[in-house]
């Protein structure tokens, strides 16, 4: 990464940055008291302790509810909460307590080791919860189960960051139930945050990832390039974005990602802010960078289309058919604060 990036630090990162919060799922500031994923016994009673509760997942989906309009001031329309479960509720129709992955502690007086115990557990897909009689006890009104894009932009900071770990830590433990090495079952261990291979021969440990993917808005004075891909909405052009390949620093992915999608050289990247996104185990790490060359050809096989935005356009963008991308995204952001600029 250039000096350049150094000094553009994350506004999440820097004082005196434009952005207040956050982007969605990050920020959560939840305590995840590390320390006590290696004391089984503690885990074992905060497993049974009615004040603990448990963060469900079925399907990918979180559980939520609607709630009132200022836990997610930035939201559009109605705001949501998680919906958690207790931990006898959550026994009678989610995994056994042992596979439960325990995701830190909240609302402490800030002595060690002090607040209330939250935990992620998968739903066994089993049909839909409605038909399931003891799943439909266990939610006795605790909300509904839903996409979590769908609704990310529509719940609070701390929320939305909570309801985001807990997904990406049980989808990855869900893909890691046999060994990737020998095939043999895994077990968890340290809360949940390793799942060990059982067989005596290999005993090989797996640890939750993260896929690195840069995102980046390509400015080229007043106009910014946007991409976008035939399974979007009509009208939706984004930044561009892609994964990190091995072997290659950040920077260099950046310039590789815009020169594959759209024939642009690019130049003076400058680290933004990075997101969370769980879909199924990514890290957003948003740039902005400067193009210094090549002229716009669209990789087909990448893109349905891009194109070069004024200014100007996005002041009309209704007349002309531009479509942002939702607020639960960085690439929002990411073109709001260069228009704010």
């Amino acid at each position: 990464m250039s000096e350049a990036a150094g000094r553009d630090a994350s506004p999440l990162e820097s004082s005196g940055s434009s952005f207040r919060v956050a982007n969605p799922f990050a920020g959560g500031g939840l305590d995840r008291a590390t320390h006590l994923r290696a004391d089984p016994k503690w885990l074992a009673d905060r497993k049974s302790d009615p004040s603990s509760r448990v963060v469900p997942v079925w399907r990918s989906r979180s559980l939520v509810r609607e709630t009132e309009r200022d836990l997610a001031e930035e939201a559009d329309g109605m705001a949501y909460e998680p919906g958690f479960l207790r931990p006898a509720a959550a026994a009678s129709c989610a995994d056994p307590r042992e596979d439960w992955i325990f995701l830190g502690l909240e609302g402490g007086d800030g002595t060690p080791d002090d607040g209330r115990a939250l935990f992620a557990a998968e739903v066994p897909d089993s049909g839909e919860p409605a038909s399931s009689e003891a799943l439909d006890g266990a939610l006795d009104g605790a909300g509904e189960f839903l996409d979590l894009r769908g609704v990310g932009a529509m719940l609070g900071q701390r929320e939305g960051s909570l309801l985001a770990y807990a997904r990406a830590v049980v989808t990855w433990s869900r893909r890691h139930r046999f060994c990737g090495t020998c095939g043999a079952p895994t077990e968890p261990r340290q809360g949940g945050h390793v799942r060990r291979c059982t067989s005596e021969a290999c005993r090989e440990e797996h640890f939750p990832r993260t896929d690195p993917a840069i995102i980046v808005l390509v400015t080229d004075g007043d106009r910014c390039l946007l991409g976008r891909k035939d399974i979007w909405p009509e009208g939706v052009y984004s930044t561009l974005a892609g994964f990190v390949e091995p072997g290659e620093s950040l920077s260099e992915a950046v310039v590789r990602e815009v020169r594959e999608e759209s024939g642009i050289e690019v130049g003076s990247i400058r680290y933004r802010s990075s997101q969370p996104w769980p879909f199924p185990a990514s890290l957003m790490l948003g740039f902005r960078a400067e193009r210094v060359g090549g002229e716009l050809s669209v990789a087909s096989q990448e893109l349905a289309d891009a194109r070069w935005f004024e200014r100007s356009d996005f002041a009309r963008r209704r007349e002309i058919g531009l479509r942002l991308p939702g607020r639960v995204s960085i690439s929002r952001r990411l073109i709001e604060d260069w228009l704010a600029g």
